[in-house]
């Protein structure tokens, strides 16, 4: 479990980079609609720390997501110079900032859901036997069905805010824009549960633990 001085450090880190990222971005209404998560993660992430604290990876997760974001917010995704980097080096036809984002889409809440899915005891790991194999598919699930409702949150926003959402939806073209996002959403759920998936159980039992 993370010690206070280690969430200190990561929160420390994600306000430094929060505020370089207000001061003059690019667009100023695409920068609250892609930096909101953060602004509601940390209050809550606060609120429960003491009642339902997280697994250091989570916590760790948590802020490489967090950082992902506010540098979108700031330049837009559609204009993050990593974008222009990776366009240049491995010759892509657009800026691919945003499959990095939604990458992590799926990547990051896999690790929360199934945290929560298994602390919460939603999955009687010790009398199914194949409890870990449904825990697995639910947290795929879940993720998938979190990209999904990302994107009709782009719709909507498309719907009210007209030409002013281009910069918020960041498709650049690509008419298979949602169907990448979600698709690389699903790649990063099962990657990080087949990655992390060993060391987030060890840790996860450490933290209940330590709760009781």
């Amino acid at each position: 479990m993370a010690n206070n001085k280690e969430l200190l450090i990561l929160l420390i880190l994600i306000l430094a980079v929060m505020v370089w990222s207000w001061i003059n971005p690019y667009d100023r209404p695409t920068w609250w609609l892609e930096a909101i998560p953060v602004i509601i993660a940390l209050p809550l992430l606060f609120y429960t720390r003491e009642s339902f604290p997280l697994t250091r990876i989570s916590y760790y997760l948590i802020c490489v997501h967090s950082i992902i974001l506010v540098v979108g917010a700031h330049y837009t995704y559609a204009r993050v110079p990593l974008g222009f980097w990776m366009q240049d080096w491995f010759e892509f036809s657009r800026n691919h900032y945003d499959r990095i984002g939604h990458l992590a889409q799926g990547f990051i809440p896999a690790i929360l859901a199934r945290e929560i899915l298994w602390r919460k005891h939603v999955l009687n790991l010790v009398k199914i036997s194949a409890g870990k194999r449904w825990l697995f598919f639910l947290t795929t699930c879940f993720c998938l069905a979190f990209s999904a409702f990302y994107e009709l949150l782009e719709w909507w926003t498309a719907v009210i805010g007209g030409d002013g959402s281009v910069e918020f939806l960041g498709t650049q073209g690509d008419v298979w824009d949602a169907q990448w996002d979600m698709m690389l959403a699903l790649i990063g759920a099962i990657v990080a549960q087949l990655l992390l998936g060993k060391v987030h159980y060890r840790q996860m039992v450490k933290v209940t633990e330590s709760s009781h």
